[in-house]
């Protein structure tokens, strides 16, 4: 059992045995090229491993980044490199790194929500993370599907160039800067993460389109092409990786400009699950549209995270959550709250609802509403009406969305 397994604190002098196992696990190649973008963002204080004697068998390591949740952005725990020998799993290892991270950050009081993509959407339900949002990838053939009321090249505004570019890096930098704090999952990007994110091992291929108005940058995209021809002609694919934009008339321009570029068969994009760019085109119909698990949340604390957001509406309700994996969870709340602030407290009052921390982490960037959670049979209403208030508090107007893997 995990028991007899050594855990260990990592330093930095141990981050290219960190890196190498995690690789493996994962069936990575461990370029240089990767093992030097990792480490730009790696936090040894941060990260644990697991030991069977003088071998590694274990990894987990979390990530300080503001995430953006109703109300504006919190400090997350960016959970990140979890891993586990493919000959020693089920032997508890993965249990024992989980309750250690969560354990740690309840009793340092460092942040209150933890975050992660799971590799395997069936494991991390059983710690606690509810599946909190989902993205879309939509594939579009340029030649099928057109924008209904595309932008005039002469009217975009539209300037292109490569990421590596030091002045187009500070202009799309300063316009997500602003727009992160309105847009729910997604992260700040302090130090080198903007290194991070325009990593580019094929030097040039990652481009930036920037739209300006009135003399200052108020959208962009970052995006790839993949060159690619065939007997009919090109065949080249391009990848839409990320599209902020302040305003309807910088979107339009930047998506004119995407869906007008030459030699492009294919369109693809990641985005949120509710994207308008569905509803920009003409043929709507003609999209590949899939859908898959984004972010998975853990509520670490109940009270402090429930009170760091803000609600939709007024709500006035107790909560009855069973936590057996973070006990100290376990009880009933009582959550005041509304578009001002919100106050969470232990009560002994009647409970309203009956939930666990999964269907609370699920629930609380606002995507998945508590009234699917009670269809599904995961919340329990026992307070007539209260199902509803609460599900019109916890919901946001969008669907949350993170454009990064971490």
């Amino acid at each position: 059992m995990a028991d007899s397994f050594t855990l260990r604190s990592v330093t930095s002098t141990d981050y290219d045995t960190f890196f190498d196992f995690v690789q493996s696990v994962f069936h990575e190649s461990g370029e240089q090229s990767a093992r030097d973008a990792e480490s730009w963002v790696f936090e040894p204080d941060r990260a644990i491993a697991i030991f069977d004697g003088d071998r590694q068998v274990g990894a987990a390591g979390a990530l300080t980044r503001d995430l953006t949740v109703p109300g504006g952005p919190i400090p997350v725990a960016c959970v990140t490199a979890v891993a586990v020998a493919p000959t020693h799993t089920r032997r508890g290892i993965l249990t024992r790194m989980m309750r250690h991270q969560l354990t740690e950050l309840h009793e340092s009081r460092r942040e209150p929500v933890a975050a992660l993509w799971a590799s395997e959407s069936g494991i991390y339900g059983r710690y606690g993370y509810g599946s909190a949002s989902q993205y879309a990838r939509i594939d579009a053939s340029t030649r099928a599907v057109r924008l209904r009321h595309p932008v005039p090249p002469a009217e975009r505004h539209v300037e292109t160039g490569p990421a590596s570019d030091p002045k187009l890096r500070s202009e799309i930098a300063a316009v997500y800067a602003r727009a992160y704090p309105t847009l729910v999952g997604h992260l700040d990007r302090r130090d080198r993460w903007w290194d991070y994110r325009l990593q580019d091992d094929d030097k040039n291929s990652l481009r930036v389109a920037l739209h300006e108005s009135d003399g200052r940058a108020d959208g962009y995209a970052v995006y790839a092409v993949r060159r690619d021809w065939g007997n009919q002609g090109p065949k080249s694919e391009m990848t839409v990786h990320e599209l902020i934009a302040e305003s309807g008339a910088a979107r339009d321009a930047l998506w004119s400009y995407l869906f007008g570029v030459d030699l492009i068969a294919t369109l693809n994009h990641p985005c949120p699950a509710d994207a308008p760019l569905q509803h920009l085109v003409d043929h709507p119909g003609r999209m590949a549209i899939d859908l898959s698990p984004n972010l998975w949340v853990r509520i670490v604390d109940v009270d402090r995270a429930l009170t760091a957001r803000r609600y939709a509406a007024a709500v006035d309700v107790v909560l009855d959550v069973a936590d057996p994996f973070c006990p100290w969870n376990e009880g009933r709340w009582r959550l005041v709250a509304g578009p001002a602030g919100a106050r969470c407290e232990r009560t002994d009052a009647d409970a309203d609802l009956a939930l666990s921390s999964t269907e609370l982490g699920a629930a609380y960037l606002g995507g998945t509403t508590l009234a699917v959670l009670a269809d599904a049979g995961l919340v329990r209403e026992l307070r007539p009406g209260a199902l509803r208030a609460a599900s019109v508090a916890f919901a946001e107007p969008r669907q949350p969305y993170c454009p990064e893997v971490f």
